[in-house]
């Protein structure tokens, strides 16, 4: 652990011109008392470091040194590659290896050049979760992620509906979906996806029992990077493709139901932002390609939807801009409610 600060310490000496010992505190996560026994300990190692005194003082390489420590790990290339999305580097439990890597590659690129990493970072940025969510990372999240850069299978316990399932799986990857995560992993040679946050445990080969506590199946994965638990991957394998599809297939099959509706130009437009967008841009193609809007220039539409409630609470948002012909429950539903909206601003 500490040889690795001390490389770090170098990495960031070599990036930077000039640190404050407070500076350097606050990277490594230190004290400053450490920082300056740090800084005697790579001295007396031959690393030319030199302390300004005053105000504008601080700490330096001397005469251009500079460390051949830039080669990337396996881990640091990898979070390399997931740099531009820091909060599910965070959640995996990667943020370090990719603070690593960011700085070998300063370190490696001309003087000119050291600002780039900083640069882009300050031009774009990836925020992945939904608008008004804080959502909490699930805590076997860095288990299971560590089993599928590593190609290691797991047993797992997840919950489905009120029932807890044990499977053994080939992880495959991890998705970030809106804030929520994903695990796509190959079971009984068909591959399914889970949701990270309904698993309850979770085991390399069998390193923990089926009680196995969130924090036993934990350290049970690092615990089993020894044994012989790895799958072979089948290259084939396109994880992009493979969510797009099932993606799809999945919006498909929670839409059961049917409502005709009647919309005004501004409805349509509307109709997309406020249900499921694919179903609203088909039904409304549909529509288009069939009839047309009417004398009035309404265009109804015959639309998918999961549920009367969901639909009902959907729709609702269109006001006049939409109205129910078909199911007569929801119909009436609706009129209802805009009654009582209309009596409250009577």
């Amino acid at each position: 652990m500490r040889a690795a600060r001390l490389i770090k310490m170098v990495l960031l000496l070599q990036a930077r011109p000039s640190m404050t010992a407070a500076e350097l505190a606050r990277e490594l996560e230190v004290s400053e008392r450490t920082v300056a026994r740090d800084v005697l300990s790579l001295s007396e190692a031959g690393v030319p470091v030199y302390a300004d005194r005053g105000r504008a003082g601080g700490y330096r390489l001397i005469g251009g040194y500079r460390t051949r420590l830039t080669g990337l790990g396996r881990s640091e290339a990898e979070a390399l590659f997931l740099s531009g999305v820091p909060t599910a580097l965070r959640e995996m439990g990667l943020a370090d290896a990719a603070s690593a890597a960011r700085l070998k590659v300063s370190a490696a690129l001309r003087p000119e050049l050291r600002d780039a990493a900083s640069g882009a970072a300050q031009r774009f940025h990836l925020d992945a979760p939904g608008w008004y969510q804080e959502p909490e990372p699930p805590e076997l999240l860095p288990a299971i992620a560590d089993a599928v850069w590593d190609d290691r299978r797991i047993t797992a316990r997840y919950l489905r509906k009120d029932t807890e399932v044990e499977r053994e799986l080939e992880p495959y990857g991890l998705v970030l979906k809106a804030g929520v995560w994903y695990l796509a992993a190959r079971v009984d040679g068909d591959y399914r996806v889970y949701r990270v946050d309904r698993f309850t445990a979770v085991a390399a080969d069998e390193g923990v029992g089926a009680g196995a506590t969130a924090a036993e199946a934990v350290g049970a994965v690092g615990a089993a990077a020894a044994s012989d638990g790895r799958f072979s991957r089948d290259e084939s394998f396109d994880l992009p493709a493979f969510w797009a599809e099932r993606a799809a297939q999945f919006a498909r099959s929670i839409l059961r139901e049917e409502v005709l509706l009647r919309l005004s130009a501004r409805g349509v437009r509307r109709l997309p932002y406020v249900t499921e967008r694919a179903a609203a841009r088909e039904a409304i193609a549909r529509a288009q390609a069939a009839d047309g809007p009417d004398e009035q220039g309404r265009l109804t539409v015959t639309l998918a939807v999961e549920s009367a409630e969901v639909a009902y609470a959907q729709l609702l948002s269109l006001g006049p801009e939409g109205e129910i012909l078909a199911p007569g429950e929801l119909r009436a539903r609706m009129a209802a409610a805009a009654r009582r909206t209309a009596a409250l601003y009577a």
